[in-house]
């Protein structure tokens, strides 16, 4: 499987590379910028602690702010400086299979030392993010992420535009270092790695500046291994305007708590309410109260009056799903983890209790089957219409992530609801999502909760 893959992979990266336009000599002389992962280390901390080391993309947690037009191209050699092989998934874009970053699957693991150039053409507009997808329990949670900023091709009418990657990092409190153990039982058959300090974009205690009756545009991406945030707003009233970096056909006030699961990002487009001389937050819900997430200092006042409500992001092309032709159903069922009902699955092909497959620190199945299998879950002809539901028969939620393409949720009433790439699957709950297989490629489909998915949640899908 491995060797057919490998050939596989190396054939659709050559392809992906030199047949977007170029002749292929002349795109091979293409200067990439880079893309390096290197050791570092950065002040996450206070004041007063140790720097922490860590792994990060140009040597940043999180590494850079990628920002390329709607429908250009993004370009990146990736240089792997680790200790690990390593490889870039660019989470969120309908992109060529080759460049998707799954070692394995649609590409080998870049071993330390060697490159490997990323090219592919970005179709949506939106926002989105970069991670490591080998290790990633340990790569992620090394700081190994960074955020993909598609802007549309005119401007929109707020007044900044600023994006946020909130996470967590289990640290030892004495000396700032990131917990090493990456395989703990506990965290993969429970809730995933929760750590015990949270950021904004690498700082603990983010603080900005703004001014009363500024509009901003937050872009807020969930880059943590496990944890779900529960996110509300203090001295700011606006409106939701993008889930997934998918435009809602109407803003949504922002009324209540949104919850951001691992892998989900939410635009909002605010304004700045709280009066001049004092504060206004964006707060996270810690044991039934509001801890501020990131702080904005109100200096001044950008103009008199508030403006209108924001009209609606230009939709992004191509996401039309008709469930009233042929549908292929697909059923995905949930098992596994602590306090769960599963007594057995296959594990490597064979039939394992659930005893035996602790043992083996492996704690989930997808159709009763734990990880990756030779076969796909499913396997689609192009442009069909799939409708997939899902069981959740588990004590704990699950952000299930479907690489390459986007979906809708079937709700009760055989309604949409908007389109995304992630979606939070609570303990006990029956989801379905409905999407168009149009995407050529061997897909992953997994939990995000990246302890969940180095344990059994994973599965993948064809298209051809």
């Amino acid at each position: 499987m491995q060797d057919r893959r490998k050939f596989m992979a190396t054939s659709a990266a050559a392809i992906g590379l030199f047949g977007a336009g170029l002749p292929r000599v002349a795109r091979a002389n293409i200067p990439f910028e880079s893309l390096e992962a290197m050791p570092a280390s950065v002040q996450l901390a206070p004041d007063g602690y140790p720097r922490t080391d860590i792994w990060g993309y140009g040597g940043t947690a999180p590494g850079p702010v990628l920002r390329v037009a709607q429908g250009a191209r993004l370009q990146r050699q990736f240089v792997n400086s680790l200790p690990q092989a390593s490889a870039v998934h660019w989470h969120g874009i309908r992109i060529d299979n080759a460049m998707d970053g799954v070692p394995g699957l649609t590409q080998d693991a870049v071993a330390p030392g060697d490159s490997f150039n990323y090219d592919f053409e970005v179709p949506d507009a939106g926002t989105y993010w970069y991670h490591s997808h080998n290790q990633s329990t340990e790569q992620v949670a090394r700081g190994l992420h960074g955020a993909l900023i598609v802007d549309e091709p005119d401007a929109i009418d707020v007044d900044r535009d600023e994006v946020m990657v909130l996470d967590d990092w289990l640290i030892d409190p004495e000396t700032a270092q990131i917990f090493p153990e990456f395989e703990n039982s506990h965290e993969r058959s429970h809730g995933g790695r929760n750590g015990n300090l949270t950021t904004t974009n690498g700082i603990y205690d983010r603080m900005m500046t703004a001014q009363r009756h500024e509009r901003l545009r937050l872009r807020l991406i969930n880059a943590a291994n496990a944890r779900i945030f529960g996110l509300g707003l203090a001295g700011l009233e606006g409106w939701i305007v993008a889930l997934d970096g998918m435009p809602l056909p109407t803003p949504e006030p922002f009324t209540n708590t949104l919850v951001l699961g691992p892998g989900q990002r939410v635009d909002l487009i605010v304004d700045v309410v709280a009066e001049d001389g004092t504060s206004a937050y964006l707060v996270r819900a810690e044991d039934g109260r509001g801890t501020p997430q990131v702080t904005f200092q109100v200096r001044g006042q950008a103009s008199l009056a508030r403006r209108p409500a924001p009209e609606a992001l230009p939709p992004n092309p191509g996401h039309m799903i008709n469930l009233s032709g042929e549908v292929t159903r697909v059923a995905l069922e949930m098992s596994g983890g602590a306090m769960g009902g599963m007594r057995q699955a296959i594990y490597n092909g064979e039939m394992m209790s659930f005893r035996e497959l602790a043992r083996a620190n492996q704690f989930w199945a997808f159709n009763g089957t734990v990880g990756m299998t030779e076969e796909p879950l499913a396997a689609f002809d192009r442009g069909q219409t799939v409708r997939l539901g899902i069981s959740n028969d588990t004590s704990f939620p699950h952000a299930m992530h479907l690489h390459g393409m986007h979906f809708r949720e079937v709700l009760a009433d055989e309604t949409l609801g908007p389109m995304r790439d992630t979606l939070l699957v609570g303990s006990d709950q029956q989801r379905e999502i409905a999407f168009v297989a149009n995407n050529p490629g061997d897909w992953l489909f997994h939990c995000h909760m990246l302890s969940h998915a180095a344990s059994g949640m994973m599965t993948w899908v064809r298209v051809a």
